[in-house]
């Protein structure tokens, strides 16, 4: 039997002491606790009510209320009509959005967005995403009927994701999909900056983007560089489909696209540095070690690896790296959020001389490791 450890102890007095009733009403009482202990209400009924309040987003974003009111303010008959909804359930629906602040009524039956609102009006990642998650929705009507099943069975994610050809390598309609082409091109703008932000590429004259997709990062990446040779390496169909749009942006002569899977295929050598954008995460540990093998054997010594994906167990960003993309990941049927350790130790497994981790601007849209091979 394994012994108590200090942390242990201390935790089993906190949970104690937390979870008696007449502590909770004793800091309720004293004026200096008060706060605290609303706090740590407030905290608790967001847990309980939080799936309502994905479910408002959602409603909001689908319905195209989010856009719609970012042309300024409506009245409720017209926000009605607009969202195909009777007066009285519009209404409800704006309300329950206004205690979230996504919307705010400016005069009796005269809505606008709220702050919230505004900020999530402007950003198109977030509302594809949100968009997204009808799927993830699906999955997670029974969580427990989910995990159980350990991954037994398809879901919505899954399917999803191999029919837009970013699962275990294979592509079989991955040009058909417009909602994946615009989640990856709008996310992957966002990864981009806090790389952009967190590491300097001065110095670098050739850059690998391996599992590039439709060449959103690296579009970003060069932009912002205009000095570094480009390539793209990625399933031949879609590598095919990421040249001509990367040549019209970036140039013919800085970008070059390699057709391969990158579990299977030699990848490209002589780059400086390759990345990896949220690409590690999406695979199990086996396979995942298998890639950043291949990826170490294309690298010359020196030259390096930069990781780029949300994490686990990074503090302040927990919430969406352990329990979004731990369940997202799982309901997709591979991978798993990783903390930067693990990654590291898997780097050094995979043949990478040292690694460190750099602070990126916002955790919890991406961390980010560099090893050096």
């Amino acid at each position: 039997m394994a012994s108590v450890t200090l942390r242990e102890r201390w935790a089993a007095r906190r949970n104690a002491m937390i979870g008696n009733p007449s502590f909770q009403h004793w800091t309720a009482r004293i004026p200096f606790m008060r706060g605290v202990a609303r706090k740590r209400a407030a905290g608790m009924f967001d847990l309980i009510a939080g799936f309502a309040y994905s479910k408002i987003l959602f409603a909001m974003v689908e319905s195209g209320l989010i856009d719609h009111l970012a042309k300024g303010a409506s009245e409720l008959s017209e926000i009605a009509r607009f969202a195909e909804l009777e007066p009285f359930a519009a209404e409800r629906l704006l309300r329950a959005a206004a205690a979230l602040e996504l919307t705010e009524e400016v005069a009796p039956d005269r809505w606008m967005l709220g702050e919230q609102g505004a900020a999530l009006q402007s950003n198109a990642g977030a509302k594809a995403m949100i968009r997204h998650h009808r799927l993830l929705y699906r999955d997670l009507t029974d969580p427990l009927d989910l995990l159980r099943k350990n991954r037994s069975e398809p879901t919505e994610l899954s399917q999803y994701w191999s029919y837009a050809g970013a699962l275990h390598g294979h592509a079989e309609r991955g040009d058909e999909t417009a909602e994946y082409s615009e989640l990856m091109a709008t996310s992957q703008h966002f990864v981009a900056e806090q790389v952009l932000c967190a590491f300097s590429f001065s110095g670098i004259a050739s850059l690998l983007d391996v599992g590039g997709g439709n060449g959103a990062f690296l579009k970003a990446i060069g932009a912002a560089h205009p000095e570094p040779r480009l390539g793209l390496f990625d399933l031949p169909e879609v590598a095919d489909a990421a040249r001509d749009s990367l040549t019209r942006e970036l140039g013919a002569e800085r970008v070059t696209a390699h057709g391969g899977n990158f579990f299977e295929d030699t990848i490209p050598k002589g780059y400086d540095l390759i990345t990896l954008s949220r690409i590690l995460h999406d695979h199990d540990d086996e396979p995942a070690l298998k890639l950043l093998r291949n990826i170490r054997a294309a690298l010359q010594p020196g030259k390096r690896l930069l990781i780029a994906e949300p994490m686990a167990g990074v503090r302040g960003a927990k919430g969406m790296g352990d329990a979004f993309f731990g369940l997202y990941l799982w309901a997709m049927g591979s991978g798993r959020p990783r903390s930067a350790s693990e990654i590291r130790i898997m780097l050094s497994a995979a043949g990478f001389s040292s690694s460190r981790v750099i602070s990126t601007p916002q955790p919890v849209v991406s961390g980010a490791i560099v090893a050096t091979a």
